[in-house]
């Protein structure tokens, strides 16, 4: 197993719970700023797992990882198993206006034409992106781990809220495993320049809300969606996702919003600084390690999707 610069943390864990050693290699820059790559542990015949989120920044990371791939490739490896956390560009998997391009597709030709055998990742935007591919995608989810917290917590009179539309199967997933009822948050804008408008569909009056999300970027949508709840009744606000992003000044808006907990997974590598004492991160390392036992071994994954 080898692993790049995104989230080192992430896959020194995941090579702990596996009992093995991280593959040597190195990722260095030409004065230009170009990547080097050189591998110094033989992969010739080898099943390699490569394990790299590609967070900010994006696009270095995605060259790091193509680069990679070229090079384990050309050095004979077998198997090049992408063990992808968090998948950028997921976001993009359509044609939203004319003249738009479908970026998640690109991203997933690409990973193919360097040479990756498999992917195995976590919450896609959108789970019918692993359509794009014509190699085996493994698509893991972070629900189970989420719900396994909060049954923990002990908490009563819970609701599952979907912060969006686009939302609603996920939070009933949550749901069942939990045993609780959903509701959803209905937002629409009348017209470009007018306010938009939150409904909220289901019963939260005195209910413990807990929203989940696959993804928290800017924390608007989760943020000012907890403040609606508040508004309308709900006795207190969590919130949770698998991928962190936290991109601008989206820590400060969580730290300043009505928000009691916010449970998030370690997809993302974040400094020291973004972690303040309302966030909670739970390990994906044990959910990825099971993958990738059960792939190197050729048994069912179908177990972790359930």
């Amino acid at each position: 197993m080898f692993t790049l610069n995104s989230n080192s943390e992430l896959a020194k864990e995941m090579a702990e719970y596996l009992g093995c050693e991280l593959g040597k290699s190195s990722v260095t820059r030409f004065s230009d700023g170009e990547i080097q790559i050189h591998i110094d542990d033989s992969v010739r015949g080898s099943d390699v797992f490569l394990v790299q989120s590609t967070s900010e920044p994006i696009n270095e990371h995605i060259m790091e990882l193509l680069i990679m791939i070229d090079a384990l490739k050309r050095a004979s490896a077998k198997n090049i198993n992408v063990v992808m956390p968090y998948f950028s560009y997921a976001r993009q998997d359509r044609k939203a206006r004319s003249r738009e391009p479908i970026t998640a597709k690109l991203i997933a030709n690409l990973l193919e034409t360097a040479g990756a055998s498999r992917v195995i990742t976590l919450d896609f935007h959108a789970p019918q992106a692993q359509g794009f591919f014509d190699i085996p995608v493994e698509h893991l989810t972070g629900i189970p781990i989420l719900s396994s917290y909060f049954k923990d917590k002990g908490l009563e009179d819970i609701v599952i809220v979907a912060p969006h539309n686009g939302g609603v199967v996920r939070a009933r997933k949550m749901a069942s495993l939990l045993n609780a009822p959903i509701a959803l948050i209905d937002r629409r804008r009348p017209e470009h320049d007018e306010s938009e408008i939150m409904n909220i569909i289901g019963n939260i009056d005195g209910k413990t809300a807990i929203i989940i999300d696959d993804l928290i970027d800017t924390a608007t949508t989760i943020t000012s969606g907890a403040n609606a709840l508040m508004e309308r009744g709900a006795k207190a606000v969590y919130a949770c996702c698998t991928h962190p992003v936290f991109s601008g000044d989206a820590i400060s808006k969580i730290e300043s919003s009505v928000i009691k907990e916010l449970v998030v997974t370690n997809t993302i590598l974040h400094p020291q600084d973004k972690l303040i004492e309302k966030i909670t991160t739970l390990s994906v390392a044990p959910l990825l390690v099971e993958a990738i036992d059960r792939v190197h071994n050729q048994k069912a994954v179908s177990p972790l999707f359930e």
